[in-house]
């Protein structure tokens, strides 16, 4: 287990900041590739596919399992998770740099053993919140997740955006101290990262049990967004991760899904671009603008928070 250090963390923070030009747009600001596909409404689709993703590494299960108040607090953790992102992705230099020092500050007390043997993890085997390859990981399903989501919705993209984008994400990663040798230099690089890891992962049973509780199976009646969740999950996901983590498939549904994207994409391509952003991108491009924050994008950044529990159920 190779963990990033508190120094390691820094050294990653000053080599970000180096690279900044204009502090108020962040590490990656309006004209890029990243706030380009990742900075409306529809990368929500892939939140349970990324979501599920990561559970599907035991190490990542069992921190969250043993350490996050998801369970009993939902909407607290879907806020605090999108907060500390949010401010890293949209916000200036100083927020980005101050949420990643949080971060790893908490990460540091999440650690621990997985309990049971789960595919190539023995029982007893360490887990560490900031274990370098954990945090690749959990790395790699946001940035997949968003290309599978635009491209679920737009068709196939360009390489050399994804490869942009790819290359610009990892000025995110570094946030989190994640080394330069983990990371990698173009679409393709990913692409072969996803195709090795993806079949070592192995589901242990509290992701299967959490993937439930998320898609609002483990409430006295799956909610209609839950079973909205659940269908657009089992599009995303890798077919065999979807059924050790128990989601149903059908030919109804898929479908469903397929019909919906078909419908849906031409009209939401069509929407002015503020009307979709993502709260925290419209309360950026304010910032960037020297306009005072708005009381309409915090009320719309709440109610997006509060869609967590109407999924669950709970």
């Amino acid at each position: 287990m190779a963990l990033v250090t508190r120094t390691d963390l820094e050294s990653a923070l000053a080599e970000v900041a180096a690279g900044v030009r204009n502090g108020a747009e962040g590490i990656l600001g309006p004209a890029s590739a990243a706030w380009q596909l990742g900075g409306d409404l529809a990368v929500f689709l892939g939140g349970g596919r990324a979501a599920l993703l990561q559970l599907a590494h035991p190490m990542v299960a069992y921190a969250v399992d043993h350490h996050s108040a998801t369970r009993s607090d939902i909407v607290g953790r879907f806020q605090r998770t999108f907060r500390n992102v949010f401010a890293m992705v949209f916000g200036d230099l100083d927020a980005a740099l101050f949420a990643a020092r949080r971060v790893h500050q908490i990460h540091t007390r999440i650690t621990g053993t997985i309990p049971i043997d789960v595919g190539v993890w023995k029982a007893g085997t360490p887990y560490h919140a900031n274990d370098a390859d954990a945090l690749r990981w959990v790395h790699a399903t946001l940035t997949d997740t968003t290309i599978a989501v635009r491209e679920r919705l737009d068709g196939p993209l360009p390489v050399a955006l994804k490869d942009t984008y790819t290359i610009e994400m990892n000025r995110f990663a570094r946030l989190f101290g994640i080394p330069h040798a983990l990371l990698p230099h173009s679409w393709a690089d990913h692409v072969t990262y996803m195709e090795r890891t993806v079949p070592t992962l192995a589901v242990a049973p509290v992701a299967r049990e959490m993937a439930a509780f998320l898609i609002g199976r483990a409430s006295p009646a799956q909610p209609a967004l839950g079973r909205v969740a659940e269908a657009m999950t089992v599009d995303l996901l890798p077919s065999r991760l979807a059924t050790e983590l128990g989601l149903r498939r059908s030919r109804g549904t898929a479908a469903l899904v397929s019909a919906v994207v078909r419908t849906m994409s031409p009209l939401y391509r069509q929407l002015p671009r503020p009307l979709v952003a993502i709260p925290a991108k419209s309360a950026a491009l304010r910032r960037i603008a020297g306009l005072p924050p708005s009381k309409r994008i915090a009320w719309a950044e709440e109610r997006l928070y509060a869609l967590s529990s109407r999924v669950t159920g709970l």
